[in-house]
């Protein structure tokens, strides 16, 4: 007995029952799949941003305890320019490594001549800045999440040109060629300024930030903290992202035979942003799949038990012609799996589709602390939307192996006497 042809023509017994079944696993596998989806542009945006556009690298070496106790006492956990040549000795026959960056942050006043606000700023090499700074968003995304000038340039030649936040710039009305001063605390306490020339702005992509962040050459985060030669970290970009976690436990390691007391922490644990958007997308993501999945389970649960109700006559023609309680059961399962399969495929049908609508709309929005507009794009996770596939299959043949079970166990007499 052919149980697939059998289960095919089943399904077209009431066909308004099965078409509408078939649309509520269709649509709510379509909606997991895009929201999946745009989860996923989420993720990958804010880990270009926080790799590159934030400069973060892919790990990050320092001294053990730079990040607590070094913010009151930064001398003593400063890499000397000893240290870094050893380290960078050790670097140099690994692999995957692209770059090794020295960095110094500092804060202080900045000032026009006529008002002062504060601002954090980072050290670093301009060389080292381009080299981090390559594929850091789309064409696109850099056009209309405004970062036309997020390529933040230092000049090599010229230690004394900043780059400023555009909302610094703003602040303290200066222009790109303007001039400014910079005073900060040495490392021994002591007031230091300098004059600096503005080479370019930038929009930080954050509200909290745009009006206070800037970039300055090492040289001169160097020389306003009299800290020459040193460096509060190293920052190492990778040739492959994957490669992130391994290569921190190979580094943790090879520092600790050399007797070196540093720490390797990678760009997810120093972006406190890209952690608390991904837990939040994770927790939204799980309550959103929960509910869909508890409608289409509670969908095919009920199509498949009115279908075992009105076929309770022809079931027990089917036991009494020869066909055994496992074939009954495998024969409405079969019937259920087809019904999720296929609603399955015209949701990927329908995933595809607005998916091209939604990213060819051309649609923007301002997410929370954002300084400028987003646009709203969907990508195809495959990881997640296999999962779906196979969580509704394997969950809408169970939806039906309950009442099939329950109808193979009917005396053949009762089933045929059935109205």
């Amino acid at each position: 007995m052919n149980i697939f042809k059998l289960a095919l023509r089943g399904l077209t017994r009431n066909r308004r029952r099965s078409l509408v079944t078939l649309l509520a696993i269709a649509l709510g596998f379509a909606a997991i799949s895009l929201f999946a989806g745009y989860t996923h542009n989420v993720y990958s945006g804010l880990a270009r941003q926080s790799i590159h556009g934030e400069l973060l690298g892919h790990l990050t070496i320092a001294k053990r305890g730079m990040s607590t106790a070094g913010k009151l006492d930064p001398e003593r956990y400063l890499l000397t320019q000893a240290d870094v040549s050893k380290i960078n000795a050790l670097l140099s026959n690994q692999p995957h490594i692209k770059l090794v960056a020295p960095r110094l942050g500092l804060s202080g006043l900045a000032s026009n001549g006529r008002a002062s606000t504060i601002f954090i700023a980072e050290g670093i090499s301009p060389q080292a800045m381009d080299e981090l700074q390559k594929n850091v968003l789309t064409e696109r995304e850099m056009q209309s999440r405004g970062y036309q000038q997020i390529i933040k340039k230092l000049d090599p030649t010229r230690p004394e040109v900043v780059t400023l936040s555009s909302g610094l710039v703003e602040l303290l009305h200066l222009k790109i060629g303007g001039q400014a001063a910079l005073l900060v605390n040495t490392l021994s306490g002591q007031a230091n300024a300098l004059d600096i020339s503005v080479g370019g702005s930038f929009n930080t992509g954050s509200a909290g930030s745009n009006d206070k962040f800037a970039f300055v050459p090492l040289a001169l985060a160097q020389t306003l903290l009299d800290a020459e030669g040193r460096a509060d970290r190293l920052t190492i970009l990778l040739d492959d992202a994957e490669q992130t976690d391994a290569m921190r436990a190979v580094l943790q390691a090879q520092f600790q035979h050399a007797g070196l007391d540093l720490e390797v922490k990678t760009w997810q644990e120093l972006s406190g942003f890209y952690r608390q958007v991904h837990d939040m997308f994770d927790m939204i993501f799980g309550f959103i799949f929960s509910i869909v999945l508890t409608v289409v389970v509670m969908s095919v649960a009920n199509s498949m038990g009115m279908t075992v109700i009105e076929r309770t006559r022809e079931i027990g023609t089917l036991r009494a012609i020869g066909l055994k309680r496992s074939g009954v059961v495998r024969l409405f399962t079969t019937e259920s799996l087809l019904l999720s399969a296929v609603g399955c495929a015209v949701g990927l049908l329908v995933t595809f589709a607005v998916r091209y609508g939604i990213n060819l709309a051309d649609i923007h929005y301002t997410p929370p602390d954002s300084a400028s507009a987003v646009p709203l794009l969907v990508d195809l996770d495959y990881g997640r939307t296999l999962f779906t596939l196979i969580l509704m299959l394997v969950v809408g043949t169970f939806a039906a192996w309950l009442p099939a079970r329950r109808a193979a166990r009917q005396p053949i007499m009762e089933a045929l006497g059935h109205v």
